[in-house]
């Protein structure tokens, strides 16, 4: 089983979720394509088993800029892909995951998860991140 980890980050916080999530994945015995938005394929993303994507709310609770170019390319193709979510964000409550949540099941994706941390992930968003990607 393949999976497809990409993600944006500012401060290193949603890398740190990216990292586990790819060692969770590895763990399961998964082959892990870890990379950042900017430097992902969309065609190996796509042909992914499991689809994770990591950004941090950015503004407005939006997905980073890199991400929501990556994802804007790729949101049409989702249909059928089962995708993941994770992030971390400052304040408020994390609106921009549900938004996100809400865009990846519109484009007909199996959404098999999001998790999100407040600032620098704890080791509850660690492992939660760890078991969607073993899933």
């Amino acid at each position: 089983m393949k999976v497809a980890i990409v993600y944006a980050t500012t401060t290193g916080n949603t890398e740190q979720l990216a990292n586990a999530a790819a060692e969770g994945a590895k763990s399961a015995g998964r082959e892990v394509n870890l990379t950042t938005a900017d430097n992902a394929n969309p065609d190996e993303t796509l042909a992914a088993d499991l689809i994770l994507l990591g950004s941090p709310a950015m503004g407005a609770e939006q997905l980073e800029d890199s991400m929501e170019n990556f994802f804007s390319g790729i949101e049409s193709q989702l249909s059928g892909k089962k995708v993941g979510l994770f992030g971390s964000y400052d304040w408020g409550e994390g609106q921009w995951l549900s938004d996100w949540s809400d865009r990846v099941t519109a484009a007909g994706a199996n959404l098999v998860g999001a998790v999100k941390a407040q600032l620098s992930p704890d080791d509850a968003a660690l492992e939660e991140v760890k078991k969607l990607a073993a899933s």
